[in-house]
């Protein structure tokens, strides 16, 4: 009996070659202001509007503290911390980098100064530490709980799972998946407003970024919401009409 089974079509799967550091120069970031979104009763997301701030900073809340995904630029760390607050007044426990671009880690030092504890992929540390380009992170900025394969966190009635996906748009990205909220936070890896990025300069790949992507699909149910790197979450099924082709295959 035919099965039916999901693949990304490579045809229609163009992607952006980044060089490093090229999307992360000199800028404004005093008209930038913090929007929350909300996705379940504890689960937020924060963008920022009126000039490029970086990646969606995800924030789960609860009686155990806060925990952030992602950090955006140095500069705009004051503004995220004022937009946690208004939605918890616990303090942030631990912060999870998706992946080692600056428009994602940039803020890592001034929450590592307040005890903030990072947590990222191995490969994350050690490209923090020795950067393709410019200068290594300073030492409260690198994360101090590193994974290879696979981690779980059991934090507000939530249990999270931090994977590694294939190298895509680096060799270290994660994924977050909020079993009880059904939502996954795909970092850089993801995108709604432009192709797919590959910076081959921190071990990018466009087969990764296939992999990666179908990893995700996988991964997720019907109604799953995926956070991409910027712009608001897809629902599963909305990402799956534009990002998948269904192709038949007999049954071995």
């Amino acid at each position: 009996m035919p099965q039916l089974s999901s693949k990304l079509a490579l045809c229609s799967l163009p992607v952006a070659l980044l060089a490093v550091g090229s999307a992360f120069g000199q800028q404004d970031f005093s008209a930038i202001t913090i929007k929350t979104n909300k996705l379940t009763d504890n689960l937020y997301y924060l963008d920022g509007v009126g000039g490029n701030a970086g990646g969606n900073v995800g924030v789960l809340i609860g009686d155990d503290g806060v925990l952030m995904i992602d950090d955006q630029f140095a500069p705009l760390s004051e503004k995220l911390q004022a937009a946690i607050k208004a939605l918890s007044n616990k303090p942030i426990r631990m912060l999870i980098n998706t992946h080692v671009h600056g428009d994602h880690t940039g803020g890592n030092e001034n929450f590592g100064k307040l005890g903030v504890d990072i947590i990222a992929h191995d490969n994350v540390r050690v490209r923090l530490a020795k950067p393709a380009t410019g200068n290594p992170a300073a030492a409260v900025a690198l994360p101090i709980v590193t994974y290879g394969d696979k981690m779980s966190l059991h934090l507000n009635g939530e249990t999270i799972t931090i994977g590694k996906l294939p190298p895509a748009h680096t060799d270290g990205d994660s994924y977050i998946h909020f079993a009880k909220a059904d939502v996954i936070h795909a970092g850089d890896v993801f995108r709604t407003t432009g192709y797919p990025g590959v910076d081959g300069g921190n071990g990018g790949t466009v087969k990764g970024t296939i992999a990666a992507l179908q990893a995700i699909v996988e991964m997720a149910g019907p109604n799953t919401k995926i956070l991409p790197a910027t712009a608001s979450f897809r629902r599963a099924t909305m990402w799956r009409g534009f990002a998948i082709t269904r192709s038949k295959r007999s049954a071995v």
